[in-house]
């Protein structure tokens, strides 16, 4: 499986609004290409489609910016990716276009296995998990070890 750019940079900034969701105000997307290094071109269009999806809440004026729309421990891998690759959610066509049982068995056996294998595991990482994941990552790297 492979997640393009597109995907990678809304999970990368879904962790970043993760990070600053106990702040009140909203984080605007300059503040969030220059702590990731995305184009904020970039990172607008992403921010599109992450609120088509509901996944956060745009905020106009100058103090505005985006925050997300549910707490990080309700928003999951899968949503953030499924709202940005549309190809993640799209059903495999027909293998052949002449064995209807060569299809029906592939589908059965190999896509619809795949389709809820990447769902489950997609589904089971929340942001929260990630944020947890990369606080415990920047601590181990703080610390010092004396000999």
């Amino acid at each position: 499986m492979k997640i393009s750019a597109k995907g990678r940079y809304g999970i990368a900034a879904m962790v970043y609004l993760a990070r600053n969701y106990d702040a009140s105000s909203p984080i605007t997307i300059i503040s969030i290409s220059e702590h990731l290094g995305i184009s904020k071109i970039y990172l607008e269009q992403v921010f599109s489609l992450l609120k088509r999806s509901n996944l956060v809440n745009s905020i106009k004026g100058s103090q505005g910016g985006y925050q997300l729309s549910r707490h990080p421990r309700e928003i999951s891998a899968y949503d953030i990716l499924s709202s940005i690759e549309i190809s993640l959610i799209e059903k495999t066509g027909p293998a052949s276009e002449k064995m209807d049982q060569l299809n029906h068995i592939l589908a059965r056996e190999v896509f619809n296995v795949l389709d809820k294998s990447i769902y489950e595991t997609l589904n089971a990482i929340s942001l929260e998990d990630l944020l947890t994941a990369l606080d415990r990552e920047e601590s181990n790297e703080n610390l010092m070890y004396f000999i």
